[in-house]
């Protein structure tokens, strides 16, 4: 009881810590990492099924999940990526002052978006894909005011082409990076098509790999799914997705605080909350090209929404109610692990 009430208060008191910058919020928040997986931790799974083997059947290795690691072992793993990605958003969106101040609150918010449904606390496809979605964040971000950006976007290019071989709906983020050159750049079609050709190149490379290999008709199966006629009905549930109703609040109390904010923002601010609503869509729609759709696909879709959220809890200004918003969240998070 002794340790179980100062726990209590520390994370209730959460937002209110990692509003500024600490070291201590760095060792924080890798605990935050592993207790926001207490129940996988307490009762591993048997087994675990997350998608790699699509990714060694695209690169014509035969494996399977469980043949590469354990549960423990993908539980940790998962872990320290999480945690990895979770320090590099915090950079990303500090330095290009994306939130007005700088904060250790993106990681925080990162970490907890990226915990709330049991698949995503596993390693999976999404969740390597991240690693380069951000990179594609920071790329763009880092570029938009300089001159021609040819060798950006066609580097670009090929960084959704090796996300597209580690999962296939991330080929769709192609379309962001067309969004990024309307928003951020004059038009420039040398740009538009050097992003074509940086994809072009590693599926070439690819090409040459599957026809080494004889496969070149399964090489051809790849693209199957963009062939396909999108589907106009989606099953939900919706008691599972009542972990996401504290969640919601926050998402609507930070879109109403961005709007009424917007146009005292920089316009490149401005243009960054643009072109991650259009980032969230894409990764939204990319679950069409998902032939058996599992809810870890949604993971691509942490960052624009940790950022939105992150905007909220950085504004807000009333420290019972965002402080109790996030003790709900936290709360919701652990206890949908057990039910």
């Amino acid at each position: 009881m002794l340790i179980i009430v100062p726990l209590s208060y520390q994370v209730y008191n959460m937002i209110q810590q990692f509003r500024s910058l600490n070291f201590l919020n760095v060792i924080v928040l890798f605990l935050i990492v592993y207790l926001l997986r207490i129940g996988l931790i307490l009762d591993f799974p048997e087994g675990i099924n997350t998608g790699f083997s699509e990714t060694g059947n695209r690169l014509l290795l035969s494996y399977t999940d469980q043949s590469l690691l354990s549960p423990l072992a993908n539980i940790f793993l998962a872990g320290i990526i999480l945690f990895l990605q979770a320090l590099i958003f915090n950079r990303i969106l500090n330095e290009y002052n994306i939130l007005g101040k700088p904060t250790f609150i993106p990681a925080l918010i990162y970490v907890v978006v990226s915990s709330v449904f049991t698949p995503f606390l596993f390693l999976s496809p999404p969740l390597i894909c991240n690693f380069l979605l951000l990179f594609l964040l920071f790329r763009i971000l880092s570029s938009s005011k300089d001159g021609s950006q040819i060798s950006t976007m066609f580097d670009l290019g090929m960084v959704i082409a090796i996300a597209t071989i580690v999962y296939f709906p991330s080929v769709l983020f192609l379309l962001s990076l067309w969004v990024a050159l309307i928003i951020f750049r004059p038009f420039n079609w040398r740009e538009w098509v050097a992003v074509l050709i940086g994809y072009l190149v590693i599926t070439f490379f690819l090409a040459v790999y599957y026809f080494w290999n004889d496969q070149l008709l399964h090489f051809i199966a790849i693209w199957k799914p963009l062939t396909e006629v999108l589907p106009v009905f989606v099953k939900v549930q919706p008691l599972d997705y009542i972990v996401l109703f504290p969640i919601a609040i926050a998402v609507i109390l930070g879109t109403v605080q961005l709007r009424e904010n917007f146009f005292k923002s920089y316009i490149h601010v401005r243009k960054t909350f643009i072109f991650l609503f259009n980032f969230f869509v894409i990764g939204v729609l990319a679950f069409y090209l998902k032939s058996d759709l599992r809810l870890n696909h949604f993971l691509i879709c942490v960052i624009p929404m940790a950022t939105i959220l992150s905007y909220y809890f950085v504004v807000a200004s009333k420290r019972w109610f965002y402080e109790s918003l996030f003790f709900l969240i936290i709360v919701f998070v652990i206890y949908f692990q057990f039910v």
